[in-house]
């Protein structure tokens, strides 16, 4: 668990964020060295190394005391709800524009939530997408956006100058608030998608998962791609996306997430800003909780691979969820933990079924999938998916052993520092924190949630929350008899 600092401590804090500043500054104005002759950005080079350097033995020296970042949280006049933390080492400031419009809200048109998010910058306020573009980067500001399952997020970062600032959320503010979803961008796009998606066709990565969501959730959203389908891509319709625009894309529906160098006053302002030029809108319905499954299933889908992908998993946890530390400590002993779990132990190591072998629990809005795989070779497939089920069998009965335990914990709470030491990921759990309204002080707490976890409360989560006579089994491959003709 993070504790205060002492006067020792605070002075390693200090300094590894002033050099960690020095390290990122000069990353963001290598355009400048590298216009420069070539002896003086080798200088540059070699001593922007030897920051690096000097930062990695501050932060192993300061690795147990790293402070964790306040969050403060307001709404703007427009009812967005506004997450925001003060991060003044470097000039320049993060946000993130979040609304509850991911692929779960696609409906009837798998695809359209990806579709909406990834037109935003190609045509706003009468700018193309080349002008828009070259708005950003004559300020060095960099523009994003992502729709994922739960919500779709549009992304600024900017350096802190006031001229730079002022402009780059003048252009962030046109392309969020006044899209014009030009038809040759949407061509353009379309096609795009749909060779993505026939490239699919030949990823058995892809889909294994693809066939793993839809056995799990069935008819809940979740068990749409969120790439959608050749069939619902070609069908969506300009008007569609201005209508899911028009519904999704509103304050009501909003969320903002602020880290930078900008006090509280500049993050209100900022706050308004951004979102003064939305409808307000209303928040979106609610949407059904995802069904348990009464009973086990096997997929098998032949595909002309060198080596079948095997998914094993079912619905697991929710975002905030009680079970979540035991669940994600127990999982680290079990695949979570790469080289060191045991999965990668008994299939790998002693056996060499698989390059490797893995398992997680990924929380989201609803029951996130539980997942568990590998990739082997098709005549090896019966033996490496009984060792798989073996292990995940034995482990629900019995848990990890006191010393996988005790190497887990220190594994993970030794890693902390390493989760916020940047803007962006700091970014990225307040997202988190703010839209799955998870407790403020998750991450002063995250360490020591992890430390109470005990062996008794591993073996009930698992017990409870993974049912072997009710797990999914998707495989991907090249069917037996066929493995044989070509071998």
């Amino acid at each position: 668990m993070p504790v205060k600092s002492t006067s020792k401590n605070a002075l390693f804090q200090r300094l590894f964020r002033r050099v960690r500043a020095q390290i990122l500054m000069y990353g963001l104005y290598t355009p400048v060295f590298r216009a420069a002759s070539p002896r003086f950005l080798e200088k540059i080079t070699i001593f922007r190394g030897t920051l690096q350097f000097i930062a990695s033995l501050l932060l192993l020296t300061s690795w147990s005391v790293q402070a964790s970042p306040k969050i403060e949280t307001w709404k703007t006049s427009s009812g967005a709800e506004v997450y925001y933390v003060h991060a003044p080492e470097l000039p320049m400031v993060d946000m993130q524009l979040v609304f509850d419009a991911g692929s779960s809200r696609d409906g009837q048109l798998p695809g359209i939530a990806a579709l909406t998010s990834g037109l935003l910058d190609q045509g706003a306020a009468g700018m193309d997408a080349d002008k828009i573009s070259s708005g950003f980067e004559s300020l060095g500001a960099v523009f994003g956006s992502d729709a994922g399952y739960d919500f779709a997020s549009v992304q600024l970062r900017s350096l802190t100058d006031e001229s730079l600032l002022s402009t780059a959320i003048g252009n962030f503010k046109k392309v969020i608030s006044k899209p014009d979803f030009p038809t040759d961008a949407l061509e353009r796009r379309r096609a795009q998608t749909l060779i993505g998606l026939q490239a699919k066709q030949q990823n058995p990565a892809a889909l294994a998962r693809d066939a793993f969501m839809s056995a799990i959730y069935q008819s809940h959203p979740y068990a749409q791609p969120g790439s959608g389908t050749e069939e619902s891509v070609a069908a969506i319709k300009r008007k569609d996306i201005e209508a899911f625009y028009k519904k999704y894309y509103v304050t009501q529906n909003a969320m903002v997430a602020i880290v930078g160098a900008v006090d509280r006053k500049q993050a209100e302002n900022i706050a308004e800003d951004i979102t003064a030029g939305l409808e307000q809108g209303e928040k979106a319905k609610a949407l059904a909780n995802v069904s348990a499954l009464e009973e086990a299933n096997k997929v098998f889908i032949e595909h002309p691979s060198a080596q079948t992908h095997i998914l094993v998993g079912q619905p697991g946890v929710k975002r905030g969820d009680p079970d979540y530390f035991p669940l994600y400590v127990g999982n680290h002993v079990l695949g979570g933990g790469g080289m060191v779990s045991r999965l990668f132990a008994e299939v790998r190591e002693k056996r060499g079924l698989s390059y490797s072998a893995y398992s997680y629990f990924s929380p989201m809005k609803f029951e996130g999938p539980f997942i568990a795989g590998l990739q082997t070779k098709t005549e090896q497939v019966d033996e490496a998916l009984s060792v798989l089920m073996e292990n995940i069998n034995s482990y629900i009965e019995n848990g990890p052993t006191k010393e996988e335990l005790i190497a887990s914990k220190k594994n993970i709470t030794g890693g902390y520092p390493l989760r916020i030491d940047s803007n962006g990921k700091i970014l990225n759990y307040v997202v988190v924190i703010g839209y799955y309204k998870m407790p403020l002080d998750y991450l002063d707490t995250f360490n020591a949630n992890v430390d109470a976890v005990t062996i008794e409360q591993i073996k009930d989560a698992f017990k409870r929350r993974v049912v072997p006579d009710k797990l999914v089994t998707v495989m991907v491959g090249a069917s037996a008899e066929e493995s044989k003709e070509g071998s």
